[in-house]
């Protein structure tokens, strides 16, 4: 492949356009979407299967999807009661989850608006959107910038870049959902995230506001864990404190499968990692390769601010100043053994 394949993939109900680019490089091959800059295929040499979940028609995406490969924002995961307060102002943010929350950026955030193509190569593809100031209550207006480009070795690398007019909230997270194996669930793969703490949840998944150790629960992955033995008893919706801050690039987690062979190593700048085992997918249609997705099909390993900062003065916060430029970095690198 010497140039990108770009070719229409389908027509908002709008009428706007939404194209499909597929990209190689260092063994992999990616098909990424302007709808919700979404990732919707990806593919290593050597290993018939999808490597994350995806849809097969821009309907399905938007009648089924659950973030699949989605760019969530502004404010991926969830702020509670749908409300944020910074600058001595209350901002009133949509309420998408339960009817009382905000989950990844509102009902109409950026993982479901269509983007358009800055610029692209035979290996990579630079998308872009803007969103006004009062999008989903978010004050400032908001320009986005995403690059995706696969590297030597099997390294898809996700650069996110943004700026704002005024303060505002920016937090963005890579969703897709992956599965190493060729069955249809990922209970067999391993993890093994380098976090000592993880955040408690209520029962609608809004942080308690407590930092807990992660030693003798079910969410110690500090050495590689069989998911089966872990999210069966105890489904996992949650987030792993990596640090207090961004940080530099660094190695912050893994997952394999052991008879793909296939191994992913995840690296990021985020201080936080959420970790969704897929125990609630339930779509009604089939996915890539003709496969089901149901409870467990894909997990979902998401680098990001935590989850419902504005409201937990003590965890890091996600705040953008107009003088200040939004850069997150993200490796995910694959390998299989021979």
């Amino acid at each position: 492949m010497n140039e990108p394949s770009i070719n229409l993939f389908g027509v908002m109900p709008d009428g706007q356009e939404v194209a499909s680019i597929t990209i190689a490089g260092g063994g992999l091959t990616a098909t990424f979407l302007t709808y919700g800059a979404v990732l919707q295929d990806l593919r290593l040499e050597g290993h018939p299967g999808a490597l994350v979940l995806g849809l097969n028609s821009l309907a399905d995406y938007l009648n089924h999807s659950r973030y699949f490969g989605a760019t969530a924002g502004r404010y991926a995961n969830r702020i509670g009661h749908g409300q944020a307060v910074f600058g001595g102002v209350i901002y009133n943010l949509d309420r998408n989850f339960m009817g009382k929350h905000l989950l990844h950026g509102g009902q109409a955030g950026m993982g479901k608006k269509v983007w358009r193509i800055v610029d692209q190569t035979h290996h990579s593809v630079q998308l872009a959107i803007d969103t006004p100031d009062g999008d989903m209550g978010f004050p400032g207006n908001l320009a986005v910038n995403a690059t995706f480009t696969l590297l030597d070795d099997g390294v898809l690398d996700i650069v996110y870049q943004a700026t704002t007019d005024a303060t505002t909230l920016c937090n963005l997270a890579h969703h897709s959902y992956f599965n190493l194996g060729d069955t249809d669930d990922v209970l067999d793969h391993k993890l093994q995230v380098d976090a000592e703490y993880y955040l408690p949840v209520d029962e609608e998944l809004i942080p308690t506001g407590e930092k807990k150790s992660v030693a003798g629960t079910n969410f110690d992955y500090r050495y590689p864990q069989m998911l089966r033995h872990r999210v069966v008893d105890m489904p996992h919706d949650h987030n792993f404190c990596l640090a207090e801050q961004k940080t530099a690039l660094r190695q912050v987690a893994q997952l394999s499968h052991a008879t793909s062979g296939i191994t992913m190593h995840v690296s990021t700048t985020e201080p936080g990692l959420q970790v969704y085992d897929g125990s609630l997918l339930d779509v009604p249609v089939l996915g890539l390769d003709q496969r089901p997705l149901g409870a467990y099909a894909g997990i979902a390993i998401e680098p990001q601010a935590w989850p419902d900062a504005p409201n937990n003065p003590h965890f890091p916060q996600a705040l953008l100043r107009a003088s200040e430029r939004y850069r997150q970095h993200t490796q995910f690198k694959f390998n299989k053994e021979k």
